[in-house]
């Protein structure tokens, strides 16, 4: 039986209207239970406005005249509509929004596929019931992160599509699209997990502190941390943070490494993967030992994601694959293996992102090594600053198990 697509295509407008309009209905009842004259319209309003945008729709589709003039009629219906609520003190745009979406249903269902209508539908619906939940989210974040969020979109969605994929700068194996490209990759794996951390457990436990911090920045988070411990004194939860941290470090830098490299990445699995296990077991070992976790880390809550950081990153990605390119012209692959330890005693990202988007004229094994020690000497760092910070007694746990990784991993890469 063959049926026709108009009258299916209204049916889907009727049927949606309705809907819409009963969960209008709905919505009116549980928060506007005072203020039922606040909104225009019943479900059957709703769904004749439906109704009547698929008709005049359908009768002149191409210019769309006969439907603009009914969408300007019953806008300025809704204005007389509004000036009244406005006299009374009261006032919502909220049904008239909701009105243009009924009535776009129409053109939808004629233009465009089944999940198009649907999709406004669901959205419609959702945004309705969700009120609470916004209100919630809109008191609980920092409006700052929109501005962060802006920041986010100029890397990825401005400046990476207006740089050239060519080899263009002097003495540089790599475009400047390609750069640009790392800064984002890494900008964007840092921010995603500040944003885990800050709203999907904001209680900010020790443990996930570690773990969530870990995936931005290993070595600010056993900074803050033991700093913490030498406040509290020794304590097997912190301990546990900080391990777990270094342990999120392999599996973010595995990560890197699967975007850029992926062969390099499949080399690195193995060591890297045993030392994420290694590491977040060691880590469970001392959470079973905890006595009594605090309930809030006093993380320093501050986004990671800043155009400053972000353009100091490129100038040191840079500036290492330069550095690494003259290292491995003169010294070989030991002045790449001495380059490797000493820059694990500083950021690095740029150092191991220049080695898996560079063009060194080096072996994949090579740069396989420079990568883990780099990754084991971070490691000593880290672990003389728990010991620093922490102090001895608050510390020296942490750390021995985070210099064991350390040497363990220079190891493995040497051997």
């Amino acid at each position: 039986m063959h049926v026709a697509p108009e009258l299916v295509h209204l049916t889907i407008t009727v049927v949606f209207s309705f809907l819409i309009g009963l969960e209008m209905k709905t919505y009116r009842q549980v928060y506007h239970p005072k203020d039922s004259n606040l909104f225009f319209g019943t479900a059957r309003t709703y769904t004749f406005i439906g109704i009547l945008g698929y008709i005049f729709y359908h009768i002149e589709p191409e210019y769309l005249s006969l439907y603009i003039v009914v969408l300007i009629l019953l806008s300025v219906l809704f204005i007389l509509f509004y000036r009244h609520k406005v006299e009374e003190g009261r006032s919502s745009i909220l049904p008239y929004v909701v009105m243009l979406a009924v009535y776009a249903f129409g053109p939808l269902s004629e233009r465009f596929a089944l999940w198009m209508p649907s999709l406004l539908f669901v959205l419609v619906i959702f945004l309705l019931n969700a009120k609470r939940s916004l209100q919630r989210f809109s008191s609980d974040i920092n409006m700052h992160e929109f501005e962060t969020l802006g920041k986010m979109v100029l890397l990825s969605a401005v400046i990476l599509p207006l740089l050239p994929d060519t080899n263009t700068i002097p003495y540089l194996p790599i475009s400047p699209f390609k750069i640009w490209l790392a800064v984002v990759v890494i900008s964007g794996i840092s921010y995603g997990g500040y944003l885990v951390q800050k709203y999907l457990f904001p209680s900010k436990g020790y443990f996930l502190t570690g773990i969530f911090g870990g995936t931005y920045s290993s070595t600010a988070t056993t900074v803050v941390l033991a700093r913490k411990a030498k406040a509290v004194g020794s304590n097997p939860v912190i301990d546990a943070a900080i391990i777990a941290a270094t342990a999120m470090m392999y599996l973010r830098l595995l990560v890197v490494a699967a975007v850029f490299n992926f062969s390099v990445a499949k080399t690195l699995l193995l060591p890297f993967g045993l030392m994420t296990v290694a590491g977040m077991g060691i880590a469970s070992v001392y959470m079973l030992w905890r006595k009594q976790d605090a309930k809030h880390a006093d993380f320093v809550d501050k986004n990671p994601l800043e155009l400053g950081t972000a353009f100091l990153f490129a100038a040191l990605f840079v500036l290492m694959m330069v550095l690494t390119h003259f290292v491995i012209s003169h010294y070989g692959e030991g002045g790449l293996r001495a380059l490797s330890f000493a820059v694990g005693f500083t950021d690095i990202d740029p150092f191991i992102l220049s080695l898996l988007t560079g063009k060194y004229g080096v072996m994949e094994h090579e740069v396989v090594s420079a990568i883990m020690i780099a990754a084991g000497s971070n490691n000593l760092l880290k672990a003389l600053y728990a010991v620093w910070f922490g102090g001895w007694k608050g510390g020296r746990h942490s750390a021995l198990w985070i210099a064991i990784l350390g040497v363990v991993t220079i190891g493995w890469a040497l051997y």
